[in-house]
Order: C-alpha cells, then sequence, then structure tokens
C-alpha cells in the first residue's frame, strides 16, 4: 500500500466512524508528510508483516530458546510411512523427514514468539520500502555452504530461479512474481515484484531456502533419489537406510552457529528418524525405549495407552503444550453449489443437529473443545469478542451480512444436553426447516412445494471420518434427514473435492497467526467456479471478498487484526460448514533424559530447542 493510499484509507475510517470529529482529520493532515518520511527504506535486522518486529538489532538470542543449553548426546523420532527421495524442495517422490529445516537455511530466520517476524541469517540485512513493491538482501561475508564454499548473490539468484521453475507448487507461484532482479555490488540483490499489492513478497523471500549454483547447476533438480543435498544449515546427512531411516550429524563448524536466531538451538550431536509402518507399531517402539519423543494425535491413546511402566516410574514424562496459535477450521463442509444447502435456513438446521457434546463424550474421552471460529484460539478470533469500530466501519457497507449475536461476540456453536437425544435442538432445526419450505411426512422430511426429500451425501475418506460421520447421520435421521456416509479411497475423494463434486466432505483448513493471499484461494469468489481451489464451501460473498482485501492491505497489526475479525464474522454468518472441535493443547510424551526450556514459542514445544540432559 503506497502511503497516499494508505492515508487515504485511514482517512476514510476515520470520517465513517462514530467517533469522527474535524480535530482528528486535522490530526491526521498534520503527520501526512511524515508518513511519506517512513516510506524512505533503511537496510535493517529484521522485519515484521505488521508493524515492527518484536527484537532490536542487538538481541541476543530468541525468548523460547536457552543460550546456556548443553551441545551433545542423540535423540531418535519416529515417522509413519516412507520415503524415497532426500530433495524436499520438488513435488516428485516422498522426501525423507527433517532435511528443509535441517540441511538448508533461508535468507532470514523466523521468530515463532511473533506472529510473523523474520530476522536476519544469510541475509544480514533486509530493505524494503513502505510499499513493499521490491527488497533488498545484503548477503553476510561469512556466510557458507557445509563444503566451505562462500555463499553469494549468485547463488541467491540461483536458487530463486530453480524454485521457480522446477520448485513446489507454492515456491513457483510466489517467486514467478519477482518481476527484475538486480545484483547492487558483489553483496546485494534486489527483487523487484509485479504491481500485485502483495505485501507478504518481501518476507516470503526471506524464507527462501537457499541452494548452491555449484552443486545444483546442470543438474536435474526435480529427479527423485537418494543422493545427499548440500546446504548450509546447521546439519549434514550421515546415513540413508532407504525408506527406513536418516540420520543427522550436527556440523560443529557451522558458519552461523553463534548468530542471534540460533544461540540455544540445534543442540544434539546426531537426530534420527526412523520411519514406522503404522501408528501401533510406532507406538509400541516408543515404549520400549526405541526413540525419544512422541507427539499424539489420538485422543483415545492419549486417554487409555500411556499407562505402561516407564510413565509409572518416571522414565516417561507426560507433557501437554499450549499454543498461542489458531486452531484453524475442521468441518464438516457444506457445498453450497448444490440446490438445498443454498439456503441458509438448511444449513442452520443441519449444524443445530450436530451433537458435539455427545460425540466428544462417547468417542473422545471429553477430550476435544468445540471450534467456535475460522481463527480460534488466538487474538484473531470474533468469538467472544464485540466488534471494534474499525470492524464495523468494514462491515458497514454489508449491512444485513453478519448476524446481530455474532456482531456483539455472544454466539456459540449449538449446544445439546450431552444425553445423545438432542430434544431442544431437534425441535429448533424443525423450525428453521419449516420456514425453509420442508416438513416431516410419514417420518421423512420433504420440501412442501417439490415433495423431494432432503437428502444428503457426506463422502470421508477413513474409518475415523466415517465413525464420525455415523454418529451424526443417527442424529438427522430423528428428524427425518438422510444423510449417507459414503467413503472413498484417496484417489476419489481428491478428483471429486477438486471438482465439487459431493454435497459434504470433512476438510482442515489450516490458520496461521498472519493469514495472507491464501484466504483468498480458500473463500474468495473467484474460487467459486474454478476447479482445484479450496473454496470447497463455495461461497461467493462480496462482503467476504472486501474483508480480505482489507486484511491483505492492512498496514498495522490492530488494522490487521481487526479486518481478520470482520472476516470470521461473515464466514461464521454465512453457515459455509459444521466447526467440529480440536486438541486444547499438544499432548507429547518423552523420555526423561530429554529436557526443555521452561518459555515455549507461540507454535508449542520446538524440537530444536531442547537438549541431552546426562544422567538421567
Amino acid at each position: 500500500m503506497s502511503p497516499w493510499t494508505s492515508f487515504t484509507y485511514k482517512l476514510a475510517v476515520m470520517i465513517d466512524s462514530p467517533r469522527f470529529t474535524f480535530v482528528a482529520v486535522l490530526s491526521a493532515l498534520l503527520i501526512f508528510p511524515a508518513m511519506f518520511a517512513e516510506a524512505r527504506a533503511e537496510p535493517a535486522h529484521g522485519i515484521a508483516m505488521h508493524g515492527a518486529p518484536l527484537y532490536p538489532a542487538d538481541f541476543t538470542h530468541f525468548s523460547y530458546a536457552d543460550p546456556d543449553a548443553p551441545k551433545g548426546g542423540d535423540v531418535r523420532l519416529a515417522v509413519t510411512g516412507t520415503f524415497d527421495s532426500t530433495n524436499p524442495l520438488v513435488v516428485r517422490g516422498a522426501s525423507a523427514a527433517g532435511i528443509r529445516s535441517h540441511v538448508f537455511e533461508s535468507l532470514m530466520a523466523r521468530a515463532l514468539d511473533e506472529p510473523f517476524s523474520l530476522y536476519g541469517l544469510i541475509a544480514e540485512t533486509i530493505e524494503t520500502p513502505a510499499d513493499r513493491s521490491w527488497v533488498t538482501f545484503s548477503i553476510r561475508p561469512e556466510a557458507y555452504f557445509s563444503d566451505g564454499t562462500p555463499i553469494t548473490v549468485e547463488d541467491v539468484i540461483f536458487s530463486l530461479e530453480t524454485l521457480r521453475d522446477f520448485g513446489r507448487p507454492n515456491h513457483r507461484s510466489y517467486y514467478s512474481k519477482v518481476a527484475e532482479i538486480e545484483r547492487i555490488g558483489t553483496s546485494a540483490v534486489k527483487f523487484t515484484f509485479i504491481e500485485d499489492g502483495d505485501r507478504e513478497m518481501p518476507l516470503i523471500l526471506g524464507l527462501m531456502p537457499i541452494i548452491p549454483k555449484h552443486f545444483y547447476e546442470g543438474r536435474d533438480f526435480e529427479a527423485t533419489g537418494l543422493e545427499l543435498p548440500l546446504g548450509s544449515g546447521p546439519y549434514v546427512i550421515e546415513e540413508v537406510d532407504a525408506g527406513a531411516s536418516i540420520v543427522y550429524r550436527r556440523d560443529t563448524n557451522h558458519w552461523a552457529r553463534d548468530l542471534a536466531p540460533n544461540r540455544g538451538r540445534h543442540n544434539f550431536d546426531s537426530i534420527t528418524y526412523d520411519y514406522y509402518r503404522d501408528a501401533t507399531s510406532s507406538f509400541e517402539a516408543f515404549k520400549k525405549g526405541l526413540y525419544d519423543m512422541r507427539s499424539e494425535g489420538d485422543p483415545t491413546r492419549w486417554a487409555t495407552g500411556y499407562e505402561f511402566a516407564a510413565v509409572e516410574s518416571g522414565d516417561v514424562l507426560i507433557e501437554e503444550f499450549a499454543t498461542g496459535l489458531p486452531s484453524g477450521m475442521s468441518a464438516f463442509v457444506f457445498n453450497t453449489r448444490r440446490q438445498h444447502l443454498s439456503d441458509v435456513r438448511v444449513r442452520q438446521a443441519l449444524l443445530q443437529m450436530f451433537d458435539f457434546e455427545w460425540i466428544n463424550k462417547t468417542l473422545y474421552y471429553d477430550l476435544y473443545v468445540r471450534t467456535q471460529s475460522f481463527y480460534d484460539n488466538s487474538e484473531l478470533t470474533s468469538h467472544g469478542r464485540v466488534a471494534d469500530d474499525l470492524e464495523l466501519s468494514l462491515l458497514a457497507p454489508f449491512g444485513g451480512v453478519v448476524a446481530d449475536d455474532i456482531l456483539d461476540g455472544s454466539y456459540t456453536m449449538p449446544v445439546s444436553d450431552g444425553s445423545g437425544r438432542n430434544r431442544s435442538n431437534a425441535r429448533a432445526a424443525i423450525a428453521i426447516l419449516k420456514e425453509a419450505g420442508f416438513e416431516v411426512q410419514d417420518g421423512v422430511m420433504v420440501h412442501v412445494d417439490s415433495g423431494e426429500p432432503l437428502a444428503l451425501e457426506l463422502i470421508v475418506q477413513s474409518t475415523e471420518q466415517e465413525r464420525l460421520g455415523l454418529q451424526y447421520a443417527r442424529t438427522l435421521e430423528r428428524i427425518g434427514v438422510n444423510l449417507n456416509i459414503r467413503q472413498v479411497d484417496s484417489t476419489q475423494m481428491q478428483q471429486r473435492r477438486q471438482t465439487y463434486d459431493y454435497d459434504m466432505l470433512p476438510y482442515k483448513w489450516f490458520a496461521s497467526l498472519s493469514p495472507g493471499n491464501e484466504q483468498s484461494f480458500y473463500w474468495g469468489t473467484e474460487g467459486r467456479d474454478i476447479e482445484g481451489t479450496r473454496n470447497y464451501m463455495g461461497t461467493s460473498e462480496p462482503a467476504i471478498d472486501a474483508m480480505i482485501g482489507h486484511l491483505l492491505a492492512a498496514v498495522d497489526r490492530p488494522e490487521f487484526a481487526s479486518a481478520v475479525r470482520a472476516l470470521d464474522r461473515v464466514l461464521l454468518s454465512g453457515v459455509y460448514v459444521i466447526p467440529l472441535f480440536h486438541k486444547p493443547t499438544l499432548w507429547t510424551a518423552r523420555w526423561n533424559y530429554l529436557a526443555h526450556p521452561e518459555i515455549q514459542s507461540l507454535y508449542g514445544h520446538q524440537l530444536d530447542t531442547w537438549w541431552y540432559q546426562a544422567n538421567q
């Protein structure tokens, strides 16, 4: 956003605000010259997506890393499945775990105790103007690949061009937004972007993995195989057993080991990933001490499986870690392209019949919490929060789109008595469907005018999804709605999802503290009729498009958060999904010779800050 655009936008918000005064506008006019002064780009040690980064230029370490953590020891981890590639930067093949984070470094390092901030790593400084139409990185003279070759501007340019042409789809998409590359002296490179107003681009390039030109030039970058890669990261690959295990050895001469973003991190001498056929065999291996730390995702196993001898003796420690990240939206998704589901009242009635309390108690040991928002569990959620003045201004042109109880923060998902009968909710659902032209005839919910039964299909892929769907279907039977559960294989699911060939399906949209362009891909109008987007709901709502535009244009964090919460309110009001549930914490188990810092990141535990604790 240019200074003039930013100024006029803020001025318009002031005028629309109920707190508008001419004094406020006069103040804005007086500070306008300062906004142009801020537009001058200066080299900086870090960058934040909104506002200023948390840490000053002379910071010594991230808050969630212990700079005094001891080095040494070995750690073994488990992965389910197999691998056939050591290149994590291309689509082909299944890459071995850990290569991207252990072997390849980026221009900048992300701080995990901030929403979206980066600090210099390979790049010593970053320079970008207020409108972020270009970015310049200055490369550290001490930056080296693990074979001792210096990292140069040519390596940075080669990385962008290679990943843009042969990398993963996200790399190809983002890096194609670079319109011009300019070498500045011998140690700096400037990237100028196409004019699409994407304010994330300097940060996206800051996270670009840097690969050595002298190693990869002339090779088939997209080829799969087990050739050992060359990077500049804290570890090198020591051993590969195809499909079974991969071992990393810490590079004791790692060029960046003493930089602030790395202090207290990368503490183990070696990291081994062992592959297991399935979750059951992996869990049994953990109980025997064959690997050292486990993240648990199965509520049944978490509730009943961790009662073995090593836990009772204290050799295995059970912990839950809180996070500050949005929970994401795991949901049964309505395809509003279908006739019956195009009526929001039908969707409201179907939402009313999802009995979370009964399902959580009978299937999941009451371990889950109901998801109330598309950005639940974070500052970006609208749940339980009254819309602020900026939100009201953004939503003002779209009167009636947001429900009153969602606007004032009092709305919550339907709650049952947990008995499994859900009678009051059933009465409410029947009343809503009556407004939509349906009634129960001979035990079947039918449309009064057409006589057509309200019958839907939920496609699922896993046994767990099928079990959940069957519980919901039994509840709908009580009001005469037929929900057929159809299990399909992964190929069929992918095909039907891409072509929007379904009534309902389960899906999870992951969320970050800095949602950006992907929001258009998720819910933007343009994706409704284009196959292959993640607009699985089929939304086509001008208010959604407008709120996405506002969050993408936001300059400071409060402005951004208000725009995201406004978007959240519009999505919730549309009843496009049946929100399911999420874990309130991260469930973990570790053998007691592993230790970790007291302070955790917004993302919960970070294994690269842990260390081996001797004499345990």
